[in-house]
């Protein structure tokens, strides 16, 4: 059958909507028309569909040959898997393909058409092959609108054209001035028959899926977002990240002109980068046949060793080493195995090592530039690797690598902070593919590091009082500052590093180990004192015998270095918390470097950028074709307005409020809350009573009490005034039975303690102690103070104290006057927010932990419920994201009688590499949840990310920060996927970090204009403050309640010996009176 489509009178006249009738044959079709313009009808499009499975005909036709029948979605059967049916949704100006699922039948073709308006150009016809994985792909010359087609060239696996796909040579149907209509031809076979789509190069993206998971879930299959160009079979059911709605926001109150710190990458296309795995293991494997690993420093030795010793087979400024198993080339290298002779020290024999080389794959830079022209959808990750590892070929040579920063190995006298450590700046970096290109994202960075030292020297510095005269006194201290720490040895020439195990129990001069004479073949070992080997073997004498040596063993082997010949290995971090707790002053110095003002910022950026050992500089990029500008990147910026807030007067009657203009702050003074909480049942528990730092504990309850009633808080008196010692915070027991008294003792007078507050005289290790007890077990509300603050910082202090209480207690602090944009019709809607708190990296076994929280009120959206639960170490995919959510649900239906009907998520913590875990796993785990219980939401799936180099300049401004409100989706973000960066806080301190928010999936079809300003709006109704934050607060929220769950984890294993396993969710199940108050905040 041939169908072909209509066009109106003057390209204007009314479409046709068709939906499957619900409860009755799948196979039954409604028709009613839709006001829609260029299309006035559709000739013979009757076509199978199951309930709810709806399309339309029309769209606007802006000009001749544009417009006409919009983008379509081409979807399968429910009832046949392979054959196809297409789905208009929210259409626009003839819009593009929305998002072909699965694969065509046997036979079963559709085209795309030529040029707009012309009677040539090229296009594309798809047709079925015999099996559902074969599809061919054909292209035509000469063609008009896809009718006939030449040169027919069949490539297996191809996938269909993805939803937003931009495709600038097609041409519309019937639209505005009479455009060349197309006809699309299918089989006799097939079951339904319907006009071909329409694409509009002017629209890069079109409208969002409307929920496809659920209806293929229901059909038992796996949701899909069909890859849309070259996937293989295999990947056909991976959902990929939705297309920009549009050409990104348009609204603002203002516009900025700014500085990126993005740095155009040229390449030449033409180039290809070969791939080579390497693998290196001695020549002569160890006796017990177990593989030996071989260090990464020893590893670039070798490397750089066979590569020096054959320069004209192995040039080394043509190629780029990862450290490990990788090497990119710009030539041929020859393949095969290499002995390598090597040795680690001047006193050691040399060993041969065999360097296996084989071509892995060549990685052809067209691919980037058609992933970057959006000829191609399936991001070339494997071509960015290589490319990253030859940008930092240079740095890593030259400077100190520190994960993905890099570092200058000097030192400035003004850097050093004492105690052994000194600040580093450096650089970090990665690599963008951007509307502009590709682009080099570089960020100044500052980290503390250990000097690089005699160890005995270090310990000096280090530790307060230390005298080698009395080692024992300082021995723990001593092995808590070396323990696990790199050191370099001076008593012979090597370039080996040791890893500190701990220190020997014996002094220096006792110590004897047994040594194997290799001269005497296999005799048989005999012991030999430390002392008289480094006299013997070394000819050195060991002066400070009366204190322990480094133990430096490995597996069985026994090393012992004495300390005097040992020095600390440079690069070795500092952790910013342990400096903060060890002296405040030293770490308020290092935020103090860490955080520059912009101008100051971008200076050092661009003096970095220009350096001879950074990563745009050298020969080695030069000779892969790889140039980088050394000009950040120019862009506008739109300021979006602030709302309209929510408080009320002290009488209780609501008030509308505006912002302050610059920072967008807003002050409660002569104000209250929206709602403010009773506060009838509480009492203080002060750990003060031995504190030498006095201050007035009656007049701080007399001005808390006065502060919450100013604010609308009808506070009662105080049950009780606790006193007690900070001691009794470290031991949970003690502290256990402390809290559980009180408890009891409020109960017994007037019922369960509302809110318990607790003042500390410092930060204390037992902090988490009384979290922990008193969130799990009693199903308390605490809130801490430090009475130092309380003496300082006054009226602000106790307004934030105020606001934190009120919020916990279910109270509402402030609110948005209009509804959110883009839901202001909607009767019930969720945000929600997850997230993964991980363990140091130090740390090899504790859980990581999982956070989710959810709004429970609507419109007003700012009160949350939360679920936290363990889970695998370093594990980022949330393994009960279904479970955790759907509680939630339940919880905000038991609330508000009705369950969400739409879902905005917001993830946190996940890179680009990760996005395919959130969408294929994360959120199949959430649909098949919802899918169990019947319940089908729309859902929007939004990742945000602040863990990111790029930063904002204004061009004119002094010396001062991008405004609140400033966004960016253009030049930089993605070429079409749809993301944005958005600056919703003022910076005070340092250069402002705009949050990047990368939208994964979206069954609302929300625009960039309405997402933008529904985030920005939501970081106003963040409780704690009384201004827009950095971050969505869902996400703040979340991260807030993971890092609770991170201290209930060190509070069960510090506090309880007798714990059989920290992953044990016993341990981290909130007590049922607090499982949905906000008692995080």
């Amino acid at each position: 059958m041939e169908v072909e489509g209509c066009q109106g009178k003057d390209g204007r006249g009314r479409g046709e909507f068709r939906r499957g009738r619900e409860g009755r044959d799948d196979y039954h079709q409604h028709r009613y028309q839709d006001q829609r313009v260029s299309g006035k009808r559709h000739g013979g499009a009757q076509r199978k569909s199951g309930d709810r499975d709806v399309f339309s005909h029309g769209g606007e036709g802006e000009e001749s040959g544009r417009g006409g029948y919009g983008g379509r979605e081409w979807r399968r059967s429910e009832r046949h898997p392979y054959r196809r049916h297409y789905h208009p949704y929210r259409r626009h100006h003839g819009q593009g393909h929305s998002g072909a699922q699965g694969y065509l039948a046997a036979g079963e073709e559709f085209s795309y058409g030529g040029r707009d308006g012309s009677s040539s150009g090229r296009g594309e016809k798809w047709r079925g092959g015999e099996s559902p994985q074969q599809q061919h792909y054909h292209h035509q010359d000469e063609r008009v609108s896809g009718q006939s087609w030449a040169q027919e060239t069949p490539v297996a696996c191809q996938g269909f054209r993805h939803d937003g796909e931009d495709v600038s040579d097609r041409v519309g149907y019937g639209g505005r001035g009479g455009g060349e209509r197309g006809i699309r031809r299918r089989s006799p076979a097939a079951s339904y028959s319907q006009a071909g789509p329409d694409l509009d190069r002017s629209s890069p993206a079109p409208d969002p899926v409307p929920n496809p998971i659920i209806r293929d879930m229901q059909t038992g299959r796996i949701p899909e977002q069909v890859p849309t160009v070259l996937s293989s079979p295999e990947n056909m059911s991976r959902t990929v990240p939705v297309k920009r709605p549009d050409k990104g926001g348009q609204l603002c109150i203002r516009t900025v002109r700014l500085h990126v710190n993005h740095f155009p990458v040229r390449f030449n296309p033409h180039s290809i980068i070969r791939h080579y795995d390497i693998d290196v293991k001695p020549a002569e494997p160890k006796k017990n046949g177990r593989p030996e690993k071989i260090s990464k420093s020893d590893l670039s030795v070798i490397r750089n060793k066979l590569f020096m010793d054959n320069p004209s087979q192995f040039p080394l400024s043509m190629t780029a080493y990862d450290g490990e198993k990788n090497i990119f080339s710009a030539v041929n290298l020859p393949e095969g195995k290499f002995m390598v002779q090597f040795s680690e020290g001047e006193d050691m024999k040399h060993r041969t090592y065999e360097f296996s080389i084989k071509l892995v794959s060549e990685l052809k830079l067209c691919k980037l530039r058609d992933y970057l022209s959006r000829n191609l959808f399936s991001i070339p990750r494997d071509i960015l690797q290589g490319m990253d590892v030859v940008i930092k070929e240079k740095p890593a040579k030259c400077m100190i690598p520190v994960g993905r920063s890099f570092h200058f190995a000097e030192h400035h006298a003004d850097d050093d902070l004492g105690l052994g450590i000194t600040v580093s700046r450096g650089i970090q970096y990665s690599l963008k593919p951007t509307v502009q290109g590709l682009a080099l994202c570089l960020d100044y960075s500052v980290l503390a590091f250990r000097k690089r030292m005699p160890v005995l020297d270090f310990l000096m510095e280090h530790i307060r009082g230390f005298d080698l005269n009395n080692f024992n006194m300082f021995r723990r201290d001593v092995e808590q500052a070396l323990k696990n720490l790199k050191v370099t040895v001076t008593h012979r020439i090597t370039k080996q590093k040791y890893t500190i195990v701990g220190l020997t129990r014996e002094k220096t001069r006792d110590l004897c180990f047994p040594l194997v004479d290799t001269d005497e073949g296999n005799a048989a070992p005999r012991p030999v004192f430390l002392v008289d080997y480094f006299r013997e073997k070394h000819g050195r004498n060991i002066l400070y015998l009366d204190i322990p040596c480094l133990n430096v063993s490995r597996s069985k082997r026994v090393n012992y270095l004495p300390m005097e010949f040992c020095v600390l290995a440079e690069g070795q971090i500092y952790p910013k918390e342990v400096l903060e707790s060890l002296d405040e002053g030293r770490a308020g110095f290092l935020k103090r470097i860490s955080l520059v003002r912009p101008k100051e910022r971008a200076r050092r950026i661009h003096d970095m950028v220009r350096s001879s050992d950074g990563p745009c500089s050298g020969e080695i990029i030069q000779n892969f074709g790889i140039e980088i500008d050394k000009n950040m990147t120019s862009v506008f910026g739109r300021v979006i307005g602030p709302p309209m807030l929510k408080l009320a007067t002290t009488t209780g009657k609501e008030i509308n409020v505006s912002v302050d203009k610059e920072k967008c702050h807003w002050n409660l003074v002569g104000k209250a809350v929206v709602e403010g909480r009773a506060v009838e049942r509480w009492a203080v528990l002060d750990f003060t009573e031995n504190d030498r730092f006095q201050w007035n504990r009656g007049q701080f309850v007399r001005k808390l009490i006065a502060k919450c009633r100013s604010l609308g808080m009808k506070m009662g008196e105080h049950l009780f005034y606790h006193c007690t010692v900070m001691k009794k915070l470290s031991n949970i027991d003690v502290l256990r039975e402390l809290l559980e008294g009180l408890s009891n003792q409020a109960y017994k007078t007037k019922g369960h303690l509302q809110i318990l507050i607790c003042v500390m005289t410092r930060k204390d290790e037992g902090y988490k102690y009384l979290k922990w007890i008193s969130e799990t077990r009693l199903g308390l509300v605490t809130q801490c103070c430090l009475s130092n603050n309380i003496a300082k910082k006054g009226d602000q202090y106790l307004s934030n104290l105020a606001l934190k209480i009120n919020a916990k207690l279910g109270g509402s602090n402030v609110e948005l006057i209009d509804r959110l944009p883009y839901f202001r019709g909607d009767s019930s809607v969720m945000f929600v927010g997850a997230d993964v708190n991980h363990p140091g990296s130090r740390n090899k076994t504790s859980p990581s932990i999982a956070a989710v929280v959810a709004t429970v009120n609507w419109p007003a959206a700012n009160r949350y419920a939360a679920r936290v639960r363990p889970q695998e170490h370093r594990k980022e995919k949330i393994l009960h994201f279904g479970e955790m959510c759907l509680d939630l649900v339940r919880y905000y239906a038991f609330r508000n009688k009705v369950k969400p009907e739409k879902i905005v998520i917001f993830r946190d913590g996940v890179s680009e590499g990760q996005f395919d875990m959130v969408l294929n796993e994360e959120l199949v785990d959430l649909k098949k949840a919802f899918l169990a219980v019947n319940y089908n939401p729309t859902i929007t799936l939004i990742v945000a990310q602040k863990r990111h180099q790029t930063r904002l300049f204004p061009e004119n401004e002094r010396d001062g920060n991008v405004p609140p409100g400033t966004v960016v989706d253009t030049t930089i973000v993605h070429p079409f996927e749809f993301d944005f960066y958005l600056c919703s806080h003022y910076g005070n301190l340092g250069t402002s970090k705009p949050t990047h928010y990368y939208v994964l999936w979206d069954e609302h079809g929300i625009s960039s204009d309405e997402l933008q300003q529904l985030i920005y709006n939501l970081c106003f109704t963040f409780s704690r403050c009384t201004k827009p934050v950095s971050l969505v607060p869902p996400v703040y929220y979340a991260d807030l309640v993971a890092y609770r769950g991170q201290m209930y984890h060190e509070a069960v294993i510090e506090g309880q010996s007798s714990v059989s396993t920290s992953f044990d969710e016993r341990f981290f199940k909130l007590h049922t009176d607090l499982e949905n108050a906000m008692f995080f905040v």
